[in-house]
């Protein structure tokens, strides 16, 4: 019976957040061959005694290496290849996750958070696979509640609002977005909290209601339709 090489079984995770109005992704510093020193997307092997799924594996790849436990973690796609890891044939199954970048530990050597518009190369595909987690999430957050997130754990309308638009790159009429927030019912005020004001009226603050915490609301049509 002929032999052949061991497939390398991955998974890599497109962690972002919104830094200044902008998407940014977490990078990490290779600490090994290949590659040794570059700047990558978290991600590891899958362990067969471990592992119960590969959504497992990212959500343990993540917690070791970015010390991050991710609401919202979500299969992306397969990137495989003989050319994709110079080890030999590999399948990555990439996922992506949002978070608020307050939450995010980062040093700026060995964790970085650097703009998606604006990325050094990659090693393997992993310039790939963050544009197409990037278009998944500008894509998605035409008709659910993903960006909410991106958010903390508590914010005004107005700044929800900030947040999709940043994410999607255009404006949202505020009357259609407040329409479509109460067609989501995601939201739920938090009684007796408002903003201080400062030089604007106080403003309500909201935070996600529980079942919505770890599961998207979904619209019927898009924000701008």
């Amino acid at each position: 019976m002929a032999e052949f090489p061991a497939i390398i079984c991955t998974v890599d995770i497109a962690l972002l957040t919104l830094l200044d109005d902008a998407l940014h992704v977490l990078l990490l510093k290779r600490d090994r061959e290949p590659f040794d020193g570059s700047l990558a997307l978290p991600g590891g092997y899958l362990h067969a005694q471990e592992d119960q799924s590969a959504e497992d594996a990212a959500a343990r790849v993540l917690h070791d290496k970015a010390g991050i436990v991710s609401p919202y973690l979500e299969q992306l796609a397969t990137f495989s290849g003989p050319g994709r890891d110079p080890r030999g044939w590999s399948i990555s199954i990439a996922y992506y996750a949002l978070l608020p970048a307050d939450v995010l530990v980062v040093d700026g050597v060995e964790r970085q958070l650097r703009p998606v518009a604006k990325l050094p190369a990659l090693p393997f595909d992993h310039g790939r696979i963050v544009d197409a987690a990037v278009q998944r999430v500008r894509s998605k957050s035409q008709y659910s509640s993903l960006p909410v997130y991106l958010c903390g754990e508590a914010f005004t309308l107005p700044q929800l609002q900030a947040v999709y638009e940043a994410v999607l790159g255009e404006p949202v009429n505020k009357v259609s977005f407040r329409r479509k927030m109460d067609a989501l019912g995601m939201l739920e005020a938090i009684p007796g909290a408002q903003t201080s004001g400062g030089a604007h009226r106080p403003a309500q603050l909201y935070r996600l209601r529980r079942e919505f915490r770890h599961a998207l609301s979904l619209l019927d049509r898009g924000f701008n339709v």
